[in-house]
């Protein structure tokens, strides 16, 4: 499943000036730390060495070069007075001077003064496979939450290697990608769970036929490199850096092989950052989670019956998704809404509360004997084929990118025991997640060790935002990251479960992220906020 601001199941479904870039010194370091361990992991060493050099030459040449800002394409759909510009990076940064690709950038100056101006703000959105380029339009459309950080940042975006405009990969023909309804991901038998490892499979193939060179380099300690490239074309001497869901994991792995070049780092939604989460156990975490997050969904739409007529308690209203669930199973809403299409669309209010009143209310009026808004609103986007804007390329990114940063299990025994167990008290997200995985257990490509964050030599305090009944990311997630970064400071909003709390309105969450992004400063201790409004239907 995403780890992204957009959390929709897709799968069974600046002022550039020529500074020099600080050198790479704590990429280089974690390759001599684990040269110390150990002959076997020498070679390993010998190549974290060569990608920590490769990135300090690539962060100098982007200095020098900077970005040749320009209006945006027109069919980028990112109007004036957004610019938009290219970083070219290495392929491999073990090689800095063979195969060179380019990632597409986009900023909006700062709102302040020229006094007010602190640098450029970076995010990530998260996914893995989820463009950034929307980010300066928050500035564009008044968003007031961003009204005091805009006067001092310039807001900029950018697409991740892989994604969108930055060297598109694609494992699959995006008509056929598109193409419902999908198998019902709650396999019946046997043979139903052969359906699915066979499809699997055959999406691992289509991967490394489509994109096989780039899969080797589609990993997050890359990322974190092009970050830090990008950082040095802007040319700010430290990065300050916005990172939503997988964007957290992005900005843990940055801030531990650069913690020296961190300015301004605030983590929303986190992921777990052990070794041993990234990324199965990570994703089953997410199963258990998700089934909480529906009940408290289930059991708001049950206290507004007189609204929604879906039943009085959590059971009457759980027992008419069970109910719509079997109707699409036995024929397909319109032809294209199964089971698998339900899961996709419903799956978004356990994501967020902002979609709670929508979904309920289309799923009121399907009850009620006006299915079209439930069926448009569930049925895949057919002309969703642009290729690189297509969800099939981000749906290839998150696979390659959580296939390579991690060894997977490739025994299929351990992936039906793990599943059938979780989905037996878990079986809304449980199987859907699986398959959405499974081709990482037939990857084509290395698989990577992840990296170990922890506190490096230099870095300042971080911002880490966690709401406590997040499904997609769950709690314990930014208490791990909390731990592991020294003079971190975690803001929990307890009892709310939205993902992606920074942009909510939270006056104590709101003001604490406003103050630390213009000052730096952090609360003496943690600080557990109230949970934001409830929706209204």
């Amino acid at each position: 499943m995403t780890f992204g601001s957009a959390g929709t199941l897709v799968a069974a479904t600046l002022i550039a000036g020529a500074l020099a870039a600080p050198s790479a010194s704590a990429d280089a370091q974690a390759g001599q730390d684990s040269s110390r361990s150990g002959s076997g992991s020498a070679h390993a060493a010998a190549g974290k060495d060569r990608e920590a050099a490769g990135a300090a030459v690539a962060a100098r040449r982007a200095a020098k070069k900077g970005i040749d800002w320009k209006d945006c394409p027109e069919d980028w759909g990112i109007a004036k007075p957004i610019q938009c510009g290219w970083v070219t990076v290495p392929l491999d940064y073990a090689k800095p001077h063979g195969k060179q690709i380019k990632l597409a950038v986009d900023r909006i100056g700062n709102t302040g003064s020229k006094k007010e101006r602190q640098g450029a703000l970076l995010y990530n959105p998260g996914g893995p496979g989820a463009s950034g380029l929307r980010f300066p339009t928050r500035v564009t459309t008044n968003n007031k939450l961003w009204e005091k950080t805009a006067k001092a940042y310039d807001f900029v975006g950018f697409e991740p290697r892989g994604v969108g405009h930055s060297a598109p990969i694609s494992c699959v023909d995006p008509q056929e990608f598109v193409k419902a309804p999908k198998l019902d991901p709650v396999p019946d038998s046997a043979a139903d769970k052969r359906a699915q490892r066979k499809l699997a499979a055959k999406y691992a193939d289509g991967c490394k036929e489509r994109s096989g060179w780039m899969l080797p380099h589609m990993t997050t300690p890359n990322t974190a490199r092009d970050l830090d490239v990008i950082r040095a074309a802007l040319g700010e001497k430290k990065l300050n850096f916005l990172g939503v869901s997988y964007g957290t994991y992005l900005g843990a792995v940055y801030a531990t092989l650069y913690p020296s070049h961190v300015r301004r780092m605030v983590f929303d939604s986190v992921v777990n950052p052990s070794r041993d989460k990234i990324w199965y156990e990570a994703n089953l975490d997410q199963d258990v989670a998700f089934e909480v997050r529906l009940k408290d969904w289930m059991e708001w739409v049950a206290k507004y019956d007189a609204t929604f007529h879906l039943g009085a308690t959590y059971k009457e209203v759980r027992a008419q998704w069970e109910k719509l669930r079997a109707t699409a199973k036995a024929k397909p809403l319109n032809g294209v809404v199964g089971p698998a299409e339900l899961v996709s669309y419903f799956q978004n209010a356990p994501y967020y509360d902002s979609t709670w009143v929508s979904i309920a209310t289309n799923w009121s009026k399907y009850v009620a004997g006006d299915p079209k808004p439930l069926i448009e609103a569930a049925s895949p986007d057919l002309s969703d084929v642009a290729g690189n804007k297509s969800s099939e390329n981000g749906n290839a990114v998150y696979t390659a990118v959580e296939c390579a940063d991690a060894k997977w299990p490739t025994s299929w025994k351990k992936w039906d025991r793990d599943n059938t167990r979780i989905h037996k008290d878990h079986p809304f997200m449980t199987w859907a997640n699986a398959w959405m995985n499974l081709p990482c257990a037939t990857w084509p490509s290395k698989q990577h060790k992840p990296v170990e964050v922890k506190t490096g030599k230099g870095l300042p305090p971080t911002l880490i935002a966690q709401a406590t009944r997040d499904a997609a990311t769950p709690y314990p997630g930014g208490v791990e990251l909390h731990k592991r970064l020294k003079g971190s400071r975690l803001i929990t909003e307890k009892d709310a479960g939205s993902h992606g709390i920074t942009n909510l309105v939270n006056p104590c969450l709101n003001e604490r992220v406003d103050t630390y992004l213009l000052t730096g400063k952090v609360d003496s201790r943690d600080v557990t906020c109230t949970p934001h409004a409830t929706p209204k239907p």
